[in-house]
């Protein structure tokens, strides 16, 4: 009779729980939170196993990726799905969870989640990295001005190429406080220098990709647009049309209807932030900044006076997923169009 197994996965072990086709226990134990020992825990039930379910979490990845090429049938499975089934059960423990996720693999009752490509998750911790190091920066600096304001020292509105220069100029009357903000600026100028360094070296990966290349055709999107979409929607076959893929962002409004009810309100947020961020900064350089005309940005205007700049840059950037994700698909670049005006000229 095949089996079934349902993990749950901790930092230092992982609950294993095999059940068989009826739902009786077949062995419950632990391993460690390494493939080698997970991978020895299973092997003895190797040729009756039919399927292993587990929870998407930071090392679900690492051992999906192990046990895939290990030849074991694996699942990753949506964690707030998981939450859900896995709350009606009377106790919460590691031991009891592997029960639960055992029982849904059993009758079917589980939502699978995509795991993304080696190549793909590479390049997400890379631009995690850097939005992490573009936070602290900015955090650094807002610091700064919080200190020099109370001794009436405003750095003001300042290019961030010069903004090291104007602390320079503010703390040269006054060498006191220098024994405080030096060691801020200058961590402040190490981790722009980083910065710099990491952003050319993804400009010249971006600029090796067929498919970035392609992506950067579009006014607005640049290296770092490009590979967050490609890191984040990583095969975009999986996906059955360019609507899914802003569904999938969080860039559709949510909608809750009941009975007469129905409303729609804003969007649901409920996608990756990063790319979605991304795509906001790509539409408003598209509508704000680009000098080249589109049927894109032509919308765009239509739409700016009638319901604002912000809202206007979230509908667009719900268009740049759909207009990228065909562009990937079809394999052709973005089309641009001359202005209404100049055309009736």
């Amino acid at each position: 009779m095949s089996v079934v197994v349902g993990l749950d996965v901790s930092l230092n072990s992982i609950s294993i729980c095999i059940v068989d086709e009826a739902g009786g226990p077949v062995w419950q134990g632990k391993s460690l939170s390494e493939p080698a020992a997970l991978i020895g825990a299973l092997e003895g039930y190797r040729e009756r196993i039919r399927l292993i379910g587990i929870e998407a979490c930071p090392l679900s990845e690492w051992l999906y990726a192990a046990l895939a090429e290990s030849g074991f049938s694996i699942v990753c499975i949506e964690t707030r799905h998981a939450q859900r089934f896995l709350s009606s059960r009377p106790n919460k423990t590691d031991r009891s969870d592997a029960r639960g996720i055992a029982e849904m693999m059993r009758i079917g009752h589980f939502r699978p989640v995509h795991v993304k490509s080696g190549a793909s998750q590479r390049i997400r911790t890379v631009l995690n990295a850097r939005e992490k190091l573009v936070r602290q920066i900015i955090k650094i600096e807002q610091t700064i001005r919080g200190l020099l304001k109370v001794y009436g020292l405003k750095i003001g509105a300042v290019h961030r190429c010069t903004y090291a220069a104007r602390v320079e100029a503010l703390l040269a009357d006054m060498p006191n406080l220098r024994l405080g903000i030096d060691p801020l600026l200058e961590v402040r100028n190490v981790m722009r220098r980083q910065k710099v360094l990491l952003d050319r070296k993804l400009s010249a990966m971006a600029r090796q990709d067929e498919v970035c290349r392609r992506l950067m055709t579009v006014s607005g999107v640049g290296p770092i647009v490009s590979l967050a979409f490609k890191a984040t929607i990583d095969d975009p076959k999986r996906f059955k049309n360019g609507k899914a893929v802003a569904a999938h962002l969080g860039l559709t409004p949510r909608i809750y209807q009941s009975g007469e009810l129905d409303r729609s309100g804003n969007i649901s947020k409920c996608g990756d932030k990063l790319m979605r961020h991304a795509l906001y900064e790509a539409a408003n350089s598209h509508l704000r900044i680009a000098k080249k005309w589109s049927p894109l940005k032509s919308w765009g205007m239509k739409l700016l006076p009638r319901i604002g700049a912000k809202k206007t840059c979230v509908a667009i950037a719900r268009k740049l997923a759909i207009i990228m994700h065909r562009m990937w698909v079809d394999e052709v670049d973005f089309r641009f169009s001359e202005p209404a005006d100049r055309i009736a000229a």
